[in-house]
């Protein structure tokens, strides 16, 4: 029997499943984290879970990705409030994919019943084959045990470079993410299809040239799964790359929306540490932040041209750009 696979329906998520860049990065910590650091990490993460909860997006687009370890009681009341939940499944901080919580990886999805089971995998097809394959039996579990139980997978892939490639381009990473990795992403994606391992989204750096997004959608419906669903990430980019990204990809059929976590709560969650806002002003800018990713979204996805071509697209840059300019 042909399994079935796909999600067409639009997509607006706030990811704060960050766990060891997250806890190093604001707190100075390392794991394993005290009782007290624990409860810290947890009230920060609810912050952003109220920043969510303040944005107005309409409830049957919008989702949160956190994860169990500092956000079970955040999915426990989504789930309550009939919210879109993703939960992670992939230990933190590897280079190599593999479950959090090892075998029991099925017990822990089936407690927290999310909307969708998220992994984060790095995967170069130029890259390490052992570990490519060592990689791929594990997702392929996963992939197969989700769709026998009738869960959807959310697949984030990142293409790191590996040091052939970057000599290929001066070291330039920029010229990587533009030159290189649009191709790598392709290749990774028709790999892990040909292996069975079977996404209903993914989740994908951004990408610069509209043809780029027309071809990643392209390979991963030629193999007949012409429902799977595209939505984009923001790698912690400054808010004009963030709004390139969503416009370019917006206006593509199979983008059907976006996951920016850092950009929209770090400086926020940065401010209330430091008690330069309360909880409730740090909530406030997440909830603004994530607002705009959602209007650039749409800006772009209505006019059905390069965002260079929109006025509304265009008018919505240039906001922006004002603002970063008076910040």
């Amino acid at each position: 029997m042909t399994m079935v696979t796909g999600y067409t329906k639009k997509l607006a998520i706030l990811p704060f499943d960050h766990r060891a860049s997250y806890i190093s990065g604001l707190f100075d910590w390392k794991e394993p984290l005290n009782v007290e650091q624990v409860l810290k990490v947890a009230e920060s993460k609810q912050i952003i879970y109220e920043g969510f909860k303040k944005a107005r997006i309409p409830k049957e687009e919008a989702g949160i990705l956190v994860d169990e370890q500092y956000g079970v009681g955040i999915l426990r009341d989504a789930r309550q409030q009939g919210t879109i939940t993703a939960v992670s499944v992939e230990k933190s901080g590897q280079k190599e994919f593999d479950f959090a919580y090892g075998d029991d990886f099925a017990q822990h999805i089936e407690a927290m019943q999310p909307t969708f089971a998220k992994v984060l995998v790095r995967y170069n097809p130029e890259g390490d084959r052992t570990l490519n394959q060592r990689q791929i039996q594990r997702l392929k579990r996963l992939s197969d045990y989700l769709h026998q139980t009738q869960r959807l997978f959310l697949f984030e892939l990142l293409v790191p470079a590996e040091v052939h490639q970057l000599e290929l381009v001066d070291q330039n990473k920029d010229a990587y993410d533009s030159q290189l990795r649009p191709r790598l992403m392709g290749e990774a994606i028709e790999e892990l299809q040909q292996a069975g391992v079977k996404p209903d989204v993914w989740k994908i750096e951004g990408l610069d040239k509209r043809t780029d997004c027309e071809h990643i959608v392209e390979v991963a419906h030629h193999n007949g799964d012409h429902n799977v669903g595209f939505i984009v990430l923001g790698r912690g980019a400054n808010q004009k790359r963030v709004l390139h990204w969503l416009q370019t990809a917006a206006s593509v059929p199979g983008f059907i929306g976006f996951a920016v976590g850092r950009t929209s709560f770090w400086n926020a969650i940065v401010d209330f540490e430091a008690k330069r806002l309360s909880p409730d002003d740090a909530a406030t800018l997440i909830a603004r932040n994530f607002e705009e990713w959602n209007s650039s979204f749409e800006a772009g996805r209505q006019s059905g041209m390069e965002p260079n071509e929109t006025s509304a697209a265009r008018s919505h840059a240039d906001k922006i750009t004002r603002k970063e300019n008076r910040g």
